[in-house]
């Protein structure tokens, strides 16, 4: 059965049917709160807590962490970035984990950024050190992966086009909230990550929602083993998987792109984003973010998490 594992300025909690059970624990990563599987055991059979609401909760992934990403790995989104869902390669990026903040924390917009855009994304913690070369399979992913969050990859568009610059234009901080609970699973509720649904609100409108089994194009097993030919993982370290279509951007006409191509660059850039600029579905100043990730009878919930986007001007 999954533990949901919360986080405090002073320590570790585990979600309990009553409300949260602090671990007692030293651990003040995430790294040696997966190491102290014991403690997290015992709080869970705890009677002693307190309303979950009245903690001040923050990541349940801790900085400094290796932050990966998976790029348009959603049937939904290919299509939205005007690209082929069968042709569409398995391929990553970097965040900065200080972009990394809480479930409930501000989205703060640069001054500089017009074009901010939202992408739900399950994440996947790793449990313990994976080393170049490591052998993972459907029936191994559970040693190695430990559990899942709830993630937004909040880009700057305006940045990361123009540029082709992705680290920069999705590490800025608070670019990357997290929680509001790492959910602990065991070898058999892995099983059931294709039902997991991810969907995001902006103000109470839906924007993004669907189910893994019927729009995720590469799994976690391909992922991890794509990235272990190159990249050694250690435990605490974070792995998005992927957002579904209906975020903000998408790709222009193909009748639009082919003139837009021969244009200058500078000229093409300029008239793409005077077009974005009149799409309402960027994020503003004091708009509300509301991401859930579950199973539809709940039998797997990775929690809700609810963030404020406040400008710097």
């Amino acid at each position: 059965m999954s533990i949901s594992v919360l986080r405090t300025t002073d320590g570790w909690w585990v979600r309990t049917p009553d409300g949260a059970a602090r671990i007692d624990t030293a651990a003040t990563t995430t790294a040696k709160i997966l190491a102290d599987r014991a403690a997290i055991e015992a709080a869970a059979t705890a009677n002693v807590t307190v309303p979950v609401e009245t903690l001040d909760l923050l990541s349940p992934v801790t900085a400094p962490c290796r932050v990966v990403a998976q790029m348009t790995n959603f049937v939904s989104h290919v299509k939205d970035s005007g690209m082929n869902p069968e042709t569409v390669p398995l391929t990553f990026f970097r965040k900065s984990s200080g972009s990394i903040s809480g479930p409930y924390q501000d989205v703060v917009k640069p001054d500089h950024v017009r074009l901010l855009d939202y992408e739900v994304e399950i994440g996947l913690v790793l449990g313990r050190p994976v080393p170049v070369g490591t052998d993972i399979t459907e029936d191994t992913i559970a040693d190695f992966v430990a559990g899942l969050v709830v993630t937004n990859d909040v880009s700057a568009r305006d940045v990361q086009l123009p540029k082709t610059q992705f680290y920069e234009a999705k590490s800025y901080p608070t670019f990357t909230p997290v929680g509001p609970a790492l959910v602990l699973l065991d070898a058999g509720e892995f099983t059931r990550f294709g039902d997991l649904r991810l969907q995001l609100r902006v103000n109470g409108q839906v924007r993004q929602d669907r189910t893994v089994g019927s729009d995720m194009i590469y799994r976690p097993v391909q992922a991890l083993q794509a990235l272990t030919r190159f990249q050694r993982l250690d435990a605490g370290d974070l792995l998005l998987t992927g957002t579904p279509g209906g975020t903000a951007l998408k790709a222009p006409a193909k009748p639009i792109a082919l003139l837009g191509a021969l244009l200058p660059p500078a000229l093409k850039w300029k008239s793409f984003f005077a077009s974005q600029a009149k799409n309402p579905n960027y994020l503003h100043d004091g708009d509300v973010m509301e991401l859930s990730i579950a199973t539809d009878d709940g039998g797997l919930d990775l929690g809700i998490q609810r963030t404020w986007v406040r400008s710097t001007r």
